[in-house]
């Protein structure tokens, strides 16, 4: 209701359509802007709750290192948020200030950069991707270990995988951008970075299937289902990115769709499959009572299929 029409400039804001008049409505990219500053201070105080509750207010006796994969998953996306969020609001404010206050950090015209607003976009877009999935990866784990009674196998390997999947992926941001036209160096690096990532990746896909392979291969509860399903459609859509890291043949694929089955294997499916497990799993909980393990079943096959 703010403004006559959208913004008309695509999600990722790109420059020159978000700092001139050349976008639908002006007034529409200052809510987008203002509604991602606000999002995003809501974000960094609720990361800075959740790392101060873990390092000064957990039980007497309960270390770092006994803590659960959950709890460790919280902690990095908590992090990946602090050291991310500021970047993307530093690029929101330069997009502010070139379209209102008359400066110029984008405008190639008058010695400015669009490519700029990309690597500042992308430094905070690339890392937003494993804040989504990492705390499914957390509750993935809890469950598979819950579900069957055992330690998840490699305990402190799944923390040291997230870890290297969380410092890895926060310096992989260029491979957005192959098709800008980075030199060959930066594309070697970028290339190399991002399917290095595939080796901590496997590291949570093996200790996940070593676990269930220790147990009785029973199907108890919904949860275990779904956490079977999170494993399948996050290795499909995982090995779909392994070959996306190559900048070769993503300049070939960019914005086709395999691009955008590979983005919605991993999260929009895999995010969605850790929710319906959480909720599955904690259902008495949330609900008060213990739901039909057959309505959970089928509500997720009309949903998935």
């Amino acid at each position: 209701t703010a403004a006559e029409f959208g913004g008309g400039t695509g999600w990722t804001l790109y420059p020159p359509l978000s700092t001139s008049l050349m976008s639908l409505s002006p007034v529409a990219v200052d809510v987008i802007i203002i509604g991602l500053l606000v999002s995003g201070i809501a974000s960094i105080m609720s990361s800075l709750n959740f790392i101060t509750t873990v390092m000064h207010l957990r039980s007497k006796g309960l270390t770092l290192g006994i803590l659960s994969v959950s709890t460790w998953s919280l902690i990095i996306t908590s992090v990946m948020l602090l050291l991310t969020l500021p970047v993307l609001t530093g690029g929101v404010l330069m997009l502010l200030s070139d379209l209102h206050f008359n400066t110029l950090f984008f405008d190639p015209t008058f010695a400015g950069d669009p490519i700029l607003y990309q690597h500042l976009f992308w430094f905070f877009g690339h890392p937003e991707v494993y804040i989504l999935i990492l705390p499914a990866f957390g509750v993935i784990s809890h469950v598979i270990s819950t579900n069957y009674c055992r330690s998840l196998f490699g305990n402190q390997s799944m923390i040291l995988a997230m870890s290297c999947i969380a410092i890895l992926g926060s310096v992989v941001w260029a491979h957005h951008m192959y098709t800008t036209g980075l030199e060959v160096d930066t594309r070697a690096f970028f290339t190399s970075t991002t399917i290095l990532i595939s080796i901590p990746t496997g590291t949570k896909i093996f200790n996940w299937i070593c676990t269930y392979m220790g147990s009785n291969f029973g199907i108890t509860h919904s949860s275990s289902l779904l956490s079977l399903l999170f494993i399948c459609t996050f290795t499909f859509g995982g090995t779909t990115g392994v070959i996306l890291g190559n900048a070769a043949i993503d300049i070939a694929l960019h914005d086709t769709y395999y691009v955008i089955a590979h983005f919605h294997f991993v999260l929009s499916i895999g995010a969605i499959i850790g929710l319906f497990t959480l909720v599955s799993s904690f259902q008495e909980n949330f609900f008060g009572k213990h739901l039909r393990e057959n309505s959970i079943i089928i509500l997720w096959s009309i949903l998935f299929f």
